[in-house]
Formats: structure tokens, sequence, C-alpha cells
């Protein structure tokens, strides 16, 4: 049996794998950020699912300060994953691809984002965007008064972002190109002309669709800049279903689909799993 441990600056995440069934049945569970990675938080965090180091042939760990954990733990050996390949490797298990070498641009969503140029067994960073679930935690605190994403997740699906934002309709008098006549021109950019506040799910709509259109605006330009096909967002940030949803939006709108499989909270922590050499299979392969 073998564990993963991806140390997040939100949340950490744990995988464990029997060595015999698929990638879909791998275990999950995650907890809340609680400072740096120690021995003893490494066996708090497996306890949580009833596992020991003892049972354990190798614990991959990666993310945060993983590199300051020992070589062992009550004899199992622990091994360091660079999170490049770890976010990867994780998004190639998740994505619906033609075969594993096929080229994806893996997006990593979490409190920051991270963009992944994966081909076959090569990855390498290719850009990122500061703005992601951190940024949406932020403003939605300012804004919304909540950091709670799944009170968040549900206003913003009750919302309307064309309440908040301004829509070419309201900026143009004709077309432009092919781009339909709700398509975000101006992102708040309604909110200096009311002389009310915004509801609280319009705001939430709002800056859910921001935060959406800017990782999935990058993304596809990276994709296309490294002359990709697939894209693929992992992390826990699409575990809100209007983030998914707005991200395919952006996808569609450029003709770059996008996916966003879920659960995909714990695939950076699959991704490690997958990167130990001492695997005698591949999950899912």
């Amino acid at each position: 049996m073998w564990a993963a441990i991806d140390f997040g600056i939100s949340n950490t995440d744990v995988v464990v794998w029997d060595g015999r069934s698929d990638v879909a049945t791998v275990r999950h569970w995650k907890q809340a950020y609680q400072g740096e990675p120690s021995a003893e938080m490494v066996r708090r965090l497996l306890a949580q699912g009833d596992v020991t180091p003892r049972r354990l042939r190798t614990v991959a760990v990666t993310g945060g300060h993983h590199r300051g954990l020992p070589a062992a733990i009550d004899g199992c050996p622990l091994v360091g994953v660079n999170e490049v390949d770890a976010i990867a490797r994780g998004g190639q298990a998740l994505a619906h691809l033609p075969e594993r070498a096929t080229p994806v641009l893996v997006v990593s969503g979490g409190s920051g984002v991270a963009m992944i140029a994966a081909r076959g067994d090569q990855f390498a960073h290719v850009t990122g965007s500061g703005v992601g679930g951190g940024a949406m935690l932020g403003l939605s605190k300012l804004l919304i008064q909540t950091t709670d994403p799944e009170e968040i997740d549900a206003l913003a699906l009750a919302g309307n972002a064309n309440h908040v934002d301004l829509a070419l309709i309201d900026v143009v008098s004709g077309p432009i190109g092919s781009l339909p006549p709700d398509t975000t021109a101006v992102n708040f950019g309604r909110v200096a002309r009311l002389d009310a506040p915004p509801a609280r799910a319009d705001l939430a709509a709002a800056v859910v669709t921001l935060v959406s259109q800017v990782i999935g605006t990058i993304a596809v330009n990276a994709a296309r800049a490294q002359a990709m096909e697939h894209v693929v967002v992992i992390g826990h940030l699409t575990d809100m279903h209007s983030i998914r949803t707005q991200i395919g939006h952006v996808g569609r709108f450029f003709g770059l689909p996008i996916q966003t499989p879920a659960p995909a909270g714990h695939a950076t922590a699959l991704g490690a799993l997958l990167s130990l050499p001492d695997l005698k299979a591949t999950p899912g392969e």
C-alpha cells in the first residue's frame, strides 16, 4: 500500500492506493491547512484514514515545505516529489485524453494558479496567475462578508453577474465579430453607475465570473502558445460548480474546450503518488 500527501496553502490532501484497484478507487481525504509539515502531522493525516506509516511501503510528499520532513517516519520512507511533476501527472490521470502521451495543459486551481505543459513524461511550468481561489475568498470577504466556498458557490449560482458587470450590449451599438451581446465587456463596470449596492448573489456571481475568466483566458492563450489542444483544470477551486461552469464558458467562447473533472481537489496528491518509482503498476493505466 502506498500514500501521498499534498501540503497546500489552504488544504492538505491525502490519497492512499492499495496496489490493486484503478485510479477511480484511490482513497482520498483532506483537512484544512494546520501549519508547517512535521512527522507528527503526517501520522495524524494518515490516521484520519485508519492508516499508519508502518503499513505503507512509501509515502510521496509534495507541496508547501515538504522538504523539511525527515527521510522516513516509523520505518516508512518519505519521497519528495516536485510539485510541477505532481500537478502534471495528476492532471494527466484525470483528463480524458486519447493517450497519456497526448500533450495537455494542466491548470492547478488552488489559492493561486499554476499552468503546466505536460507532454508524456516531460513537464514544464509555462505560466500562472495570482488570481485564483485566494483572490476569490478575499474579494468575497470584502464584498459579501463570507469566505465559505459552499456559500459563495450557492450565491453565485443564484446570482446574475450582468447586474454587476457591463456586457457588450451595454457599451457598443452593434456586434463585434462573432461575440455574443452578453459577453463581458467590463468586470464590475456597472457598479459605478448604480444608486444602490448590488445583491449579494449578484456580487458572488461577478466575483466567480472574474476569477474564472482570468484563469480560463490565460489557460487558452497558454495552450495555444504551446500548440496544445487539450486543457484540464484541477485543484479545489473546481470543487465549486459555479467555477467549473464559468471556466467551461470561457473555453467554449474561445473554441478550446476546457475539461473540469470533479472531484479534482486531490489531483496533485494523486500525481505525487503516480510519480513514486517503486509502484509496481500505475493506477488507471
